[in-house]
């Protein structure tokens, strides 16, 4: 019988091992693993490198991993967002790594990942430090700049409800990145508000199936 539900969130992540790569949805707070994130501070990994949209804000969630050192390197769209004190501290203090990655690059570089495809060529960037290392081409009068594919170990996504087969839905902007890093994740680990019983979701309403997540759990399971 399959069933993918961890007992605590603690056990779900528990998988996670030093120097992992780790893919963290959330646009800001929205759709950001909170009770994940938790976990996985009081979990332990280190030498983290995490992929997400930003690098936190305040002093929780993902700026709380920051603060606990746990992270080595982060690969993200805005780093300096509003709050984001915490990674400014860090990475004034060069104690934390940046690479900096335009935000739709950074999806289409996941769904290459998570579609098996391979590296492509984007105009974003073109004859900017960010294409610095990376070919470049002029096609019909246009420049652009090869990206590879961006697979992580690890993907901690915020759902809304889950089944045990894993199947998932979101609920209105926090689905965000959920999808696209469920798919370029190697271990998916899905926290949601509600696990319902197998068939209670409507299939049309599923928008991450079960065969893309490894992991889930209820994100008040402690």
């Amino acid at each position: 019988m399959i069933n993918k539900i961890s007992p605590r969130l603690v056990d779900a992540v528990s998988c996670i091992g030093d120097g992992a790569s780790v893919m963290v949805t959330g646009f800001g707070d929205s759709g950001l693993p909170r009770a994940l994130l938790d976990a996985l501070i009081e979990h332990g990994a280190t030498d983290l490198t995490v992929i997400s949209n930003n690098a936190g804000t305040g002093t929780t969630g993902l700026a709380a991993l920051l603060a606990a050192g746990r992270v080595r390197k982060i690969i993200c769209t805005y780093p300096k967002s509003s709050g984001a004190d915490v990674f400014r501290d860090l990475y004034k203090a060069r104690r934390i790594e940046l690479e900096l990655v335009p935000q739709g690059t950074l999806i289409e570089r996941m769904r290459a990942a998570g579609a098996g495809l391979g590296p492509f060529y984007t105009p974003t960037g073109y004859g900017t430090p960010i294409a610095e290392g990376k070919p470049q081409q002029v096609y019909k009068g246009r420049g652009y700049v090869l990206e590879e594919p961006l697979h992580a170990d690890f993907a901690l996504v915020k759902a809304y409800h889950g089944d045990r087969w894993g199947n998932l839905t979101y609920r209105l902007a926090a689905r965000g990145f959920g999808p696209v890093m469920c798919m370029a994740a190697r271990t998916a680990i899905a926290q949601v508000d509600d696990i319902l019983p197998l068939g209670m979701i409507q299939p049309e309403t599923i928008v991450t199936p079960g065969i893309f997540v490894s992991r889930i759990v209820r994100k008040d399971a402690h």
